[in-house]
């Protein structure tokens, strides 16, 4: 079964060669200008652009309402009001909260700085909250990263005779809370030229407004700066680029003693720092602060200046994250126990009062990439509930919440990821509505999921000064990813079981050209790979460094059978057949000459068991087999008319559908296919 074919579509690009050339003669490596070519740079003028990492940085005040935060933070410096900086349980919200409280103290404000718990109080502003902060004399609050939705929360602020100073960075809804600021770079009646700054990178806009100067805050606060854009997968363009670049820099011989700290209780080298690094090692250790319920220790990491507690510190929040991750399994194990028999749900709902809220996030993420999904997992106390979801696909899930909201009872997010509550009697009906939109989104058998890969290059490319050169387009991340890069035709020559067995070493060969490559968290048996086999291999290249000596090394990302003919992953049309919109010509498009039909049959027939593959996986296998060119479109369309017939049983699954032949099926007259005879009249219409 190739059932680990982690993407149904390769969208391959194809770097123009004038663009290559250009860009060589400008003094770029080989490899890095086919990189860049392929992602649309054409000339050095671009590539200096997208790869600068000291962007000017565009004036707070273009921000709507900045004006307005920094006279009234202005005029409570002035007064000598107590303030407080409200802030989010996550590496952005915490250094957006550390960030702006440290700012204000050195300006001689009265200070305070609250996170919410995340399982006492949940996200945001909240009655509990405002009450204490009121009684502690607290006149004037600024939120970081939170608010922008906090519609009844701004009322009681008046009410207990609070100013509210909001600063945020998630989407707006149509009415904004009612402050004396609302500073958010998604206000449709905003001017400011970056939309996607951090929660961090807001404040710090509204620290350099107060300041005066950008630079002079930056050379201060680009660690934390660094660290929450990174933590909350902002692009990497503009002036979130610098933010990196400069804080990448100063965590390389940083001044505060928790996150030194932090980075050598991990053993994350400071010296080599990078954006992977915030990314899988330091943010999750914050961000296990939030979650287990222990957000003190995150803000003494990056406030703390005695060494001694920094190295506390750093060592709870490793310890934490490991206790995190045992119930993220537990809960992981508890998930999928829940899912029905056969195939998953068109998005996956489920409940549970056993589960920890901090981590049911992660869970999420997990089960919606496994089960090519939408996720939503919802920890129940009482008759409510708590939900964090994450998407798959492309599915909105912020605009999915906003249309079922008459179900909620509060939500937020994001496209990609978010968070409501519910009452329990709600969640059947909101089970129902969300896999019905979900249904409505994703069409059966289609592939969910594309990779996109730079460029296809010769195994001769790859060199260590090539690999070395890619080096330029650090800062990576999203919009400015890693390089992924494609071999084809390439022989499984060995396969090696390593990381108790979790992980596969490759040796693969082209020619004269032997390759090394790992595949994390893969086996022989879920990437339906043996030796002998002759694949096509997606990767991103790196440099294994053993013992002082550097190799090339291919870090897998996903394989798929070679094809000696071509093998179209479109399936557009057939899209349009299953919908009900098929014009003539695609109809004589898809329309299978009996040739293909017989192909794909025999094929079919010659299979020792039942087939359970991903579609596009089948597809390139039969084209391999026959050396004839086949589509995925065209594929699914016979398959249809197979079963139309009785000649065969198709389950439809997230990322692969099960395939039984009949008893007894041989023969069939397959003009009375009803996907025959549509494709027929509409082609003849």
């Amino acid at each position: 079964m190739c059932a680990n074919v982690k993407y149904g579509i390769w969208n391959v690009s194809e770097p123009e060669a004038s663009a290559v050339n250009s860009l060589v003669s400008s003094g770029y490596a080989p490899l890095a200008a086919m990189v860049l070519a392929a992602r649309g740079i054409c000339d050095a003028k671009a590539a200096n652009t997208y790869l600068d990492c000291n962007a000017p940085l565009p004036d707070p005040f273009l921000m709507t309402d900045m004006d307005l935060a920094a006279g009234r933070v202005g005029l409570a410096l002035s007064r000598g009001e107590k303030i407080a900086v409200f802030g989010d349980y996550d590496v952005d919200g915490i250094t957006a909260t550390c960030l702006l409280t440290d700012f204000l103290r050195r300006q001689g404000a009265d200070c305070v700085s609250y996170i919410p718990g995340r399982l006492e109080e949940g996200y945001g502003l909240n009655p509990i909250a405002l009450s204490q902060l009121s009684a502690q004399g607290v006149k004037l609050i600024i939120t970081v990263d939170c608010g922008i939705t906090a519609m009844e929360e701004a009322k009681l602020c008046r009410e207990l005779g609070m100013d509210l100073v909001i600063t945020d960075h998630h989407e707006c809804k149509d009415t904004l809370p009612q402050a004396a600021a609302v500073v958010d770079p998604h206000r449709p009646d905003g001017g400011y030229p970056h939309k996607n700054l951090s929660g961090v990178g807001v404040a710090f806009k509204l620290a350099a407004a107060l300041c005066g100067s950008q630079e002079e805050v930056l050379a201060e606060y680009a660690d934390m700066v660094c660290l929450g854009t990174v933590a909350d997968v902002m692009p990497l363009q503009g002036e979130n680029r610098t933010f990196v670049a400069k804080g990448l820099a100063s965590l390389r011989h940083t001044r505060r003693p928790g996150l030194a700290a932090l980075m050598a209780e991990s053993g994350c080298d400071s010296a080599s720092i990078s954006a992977s690094s915030i990314g899988f090692i330091l943010a999750p250790r914050i961000n296990a602060a939030g979650r287990m319920g222990q957000i003190d220790l995150a803000v003494d990491l990056f406030l703390t200046q005695d060494p001694r507690r920094a190295s506390e510190v750093a060592h709870a929040l490793c310890e934490l994250n490991r206790r995190r991750q045992a119930v993220e399994s537990e809960i992981y194990r508890q998930a999928v126990s829940m899912l029905p028999e056969g195939k998953a749900p068109e998005a996956i709902v489920l409940a549970d009062e056993r589960w920890h809220q901090g981590v049911v996030g992660i869970v999420a993420s997990r089960i919606a990439e496994e089960y090519a999904c939408p996720a939503f997992l919802i920890c129940l106390d009482g008759e409510h509930g708590k939900a964090s979801s994450r998407s798959h696909g492309g599915f909105n899930l912020f605009s999915s919440l906003c249309a079922l909201s008459p179900l909620l009872e509060s939500y937020g997010g994001h496209e990609l990821a978010a968070g409501f509550t519910i009452s329990r009697s709600n969640i059947p009906e909101f089970r129902r509505q969300v896999c019905a939109l979900a249904a409505g989104y994703f069409t059966a058998r289609v592939p969910r999921t594309a990779l996109d890969i730079d460029c296809a290059i010769p195994p001769e490319m790859l060199t260590l000064s090539g690999i070395d050169a890619l080096s330029i387009l650090e800062p990576c991340g999203n919009s400015c990813p890693k390089p992924v890069l494609m071999m084809k035709n390439l022989t499984i020559e060995r396969i090696t079981m390593v990381g108790s067995g979790r992980h596969m070493r490759l040796r693969l060969r082209a020619g004269r050209y032997g390759l090394n490559a790992i595949y994390f968290s893969a086996t022989p048996e879920t990437a339906s790979v043996q030796s002998g086999d002759v694949v096509d291999v997606a990767f991103t290249p790196q440099i294994n460094d053993f013992r002082g000596e550097r190799t090339v090394q291919m870090n897998v990302l996903d394989i798929r059978p070679s094809c000696a003919a071509p093998c179209s992953a479109e399936a557009g049309q057939y899209q349009s057949l299953r919908n009900g919109s098929l014009t003539a010509e695609a109809a004589a498009a898809l329309l299978p000459e009996r040739a293909t039909l017989a192909m794909v049959w025999r094929y079919l027939a010659a299979a020792p068991a039942a087939i359970e593959e991903s579609p596009i996986c089948l597809c390139r296998k039969i084209v391999r087999w026959s050396g004839r060119p086949l589509s995925l479109g065209q594929l699914l369309t016979c398959l249809d008319i197979f079963r139309d017939v009785g000649l065969l049983e198709i389950q439809n699954f997230h990322k692969y559908i099960s395939i039984r032949l009949t008893p007894g099926s041989g023969k069939a007259d397959l003009n009375k296919s009803q996907t025959m005879q549509q494709l027929l009249r509409t082609k003849e219409s």
